[in-house]
């Protein structure tokens, strides 16, 4: 009977491991280094992602997102690689600032919008806010659940920037960032945006993240960035 004890509480514990490094892609606190199979490092080199004339490929940043989906067992489908949208920002600098996503809905009649977000280890979603459209619409009103990995969501607060050193913004975002409260948001965790019109922006872990976004609606022509450069580079003026 010990034995057959044993024996199912080694099944429980290398079945709980694997689910862990499914979910999270790190052990879970209640398995032993001998027992998980940690997955290999996601590693990404800048250089791949321009042509020689140094534009951004956008191809080859829908492979490292896809890459990215893969090693956290996100649903893929036939039409995932049309849907993403991905964006260096016109930084140059993917790997350290950019972002992809997939909005599965933006309903500007009965206003709510649903959208994942993918990034890219120790990626950076550049600083922004959302100005009331000159339609009808409202302000966006959002917030973040993080999925798999880890980001640092960061907004209006007490600037605690200082308690987490991992945080390294890129040079390329030039004049650094306006607000500095980082909240560090592990999976299943929900940060709601602090409140209409406040800036916003987010950092991505070690192993990247995959954000579900949920709004009540979303409008391109409201989108504001801090940094002038990507803000013209993102409205294409």
């Amino acid at each position: 009977m010990k034995y057959f004890l044993l024996i199912m509480t080694g099944i429980a514990l290398t079945t709980a491991c694997s689910q862990g490094n499914k979910s999270t892609g790190e052990c879970e606190k209640s398995c032993t280094e001998s027992c998980c199979q940690k997955k290999e490092s996601l590693t990404f080199n800048n250089a791949d992602f321009y042509t020689t004339d140094g534009k951004f490929n956008e191809e080859t940043g829908k492979d490292a997102i896809l890459r990215l989906m893969k090693y956290y067992d996100y649903p893929i489908t036939g039409e995932t690689r049309s849907q993403l949208w991905v964006s260096d920002y016109g930084t140059g600098r993917f790997t350290e600032v950019g972002l992809a996503a997939i909005m599965y809905a933006n309903d500007m009649k009965d206003l709510y919008m649903l959208q994942d977000i993918f990034l890219l280890p120790n990626q950076m979603l550049p600083e922004h806010w959302h100005e009331k459209p000159e339609s009808d619409l409202p302000a966006k009103m959002e917030g973040w659940l993080v999925r798999n990995g880890l980001s640092y969501i960061v907004g209006e607060g007490e600037d605690n920037l200082a308690s987490f050193p991992e945080i390294i913004l890129p040079a390329c975002h030039e004049n650094g960032v306006t607000v500095k409260h980082a909240v560090k948001t592990l999976p299943g965790e929900f940060v709601p945006l602090s409140r209409v019109f406040s800036h916003h922006w987010q950092f991505a872990g070690p192993q990247g993240a995959i954000i579900t976004e949920v709004a009540n609606v979303h409008a391109n022509e409201a989108v504001r960035h801090q940094v002038t450069s990507i803000d013209k580079h993102f409205s294409g003026k």
